[in-house]
């Protein structure tokens, strides 16, 4: 697992040096998250590891672009993902998800039936849940759970002290366990 800083620092040295070795290693890191990441937007395999491959050449043509202060590397390289599958979908005359439904792409795939709507009706549950949190905690969630932020980042993008981040996730999880549990009972 690359730290936000060893993956800030593998960039650089791709925009400086053109370092093959640190673009092997954030190849290696990032290639299989980001296709997962296209995957779960609808995405087939096939075409998830192309989107996938496309976004992380853009990263090596792009990486002197990368500003360390603006976006961790992660919320750069899958924005970049995100927009090479817009444009996959657009030359393809897809859909395109609104930017109102990016918690669809999270939404469970389940082959059995009872499964899928249970899995419906939990998926439904926990976006109503996350919807009754306070701002600031839906906030740190979504960097912590949908943007793949570590806690630190967090903290720095929003200016915050590290504890005020843990706190804010742990509460805003204890919120939704606790509402799910009750749920089930």
């Amino acid at each position: 697992m690359l730290s936000p800083d060893e993956a800030a620092n593998l960039i650089e040295a791709i925009a400086a040096r053109q370092d093959r070795a640190a673009f092997a290693s954030l190849f290696r890191h990032y290639a299989p998250r980001v296709k997962a990441f296209i995957m779960r937007g609808g995405t087939d395999a096939e075409t998830a590891q192309d989107v996938a491959q496309e976004a992380l050449i853009m990263v090596w043509r792009k990486a002197a672009s990368f500003d360390r202060g603006r976006a961790s590397v992660a919320t750069w390289i899958y924005t970049i993902a995100r927009n090479k599958r817009i444009d996959l979908a657009r030359r393809a005359g897809g859909q395109v998800l609104s930017t109102e439904d990016w918690l669809t792409v999270f939404a469970p795939e389940e082959e059995d039936a009872d499964k899928s709507v249970l899995a419906g009706q939990t998926y439904t549950r926990v976006k109503e849940l996350l919807g009754g949190l306070s701002a600031d905690q839906l906030v740190v969630i979504r960097k912590a759970f949908f943007e793949d932020k570590t806690h630190t980042a967090i903290a720095e993008e929003l200016k915050l002290p590290l504890g005020t981040v843990k706190s804010r996730i742990r509460l805003a999880l204890g919120r939704l366990r606790d509402a799910l549990e009750k749920d089930e009972t």
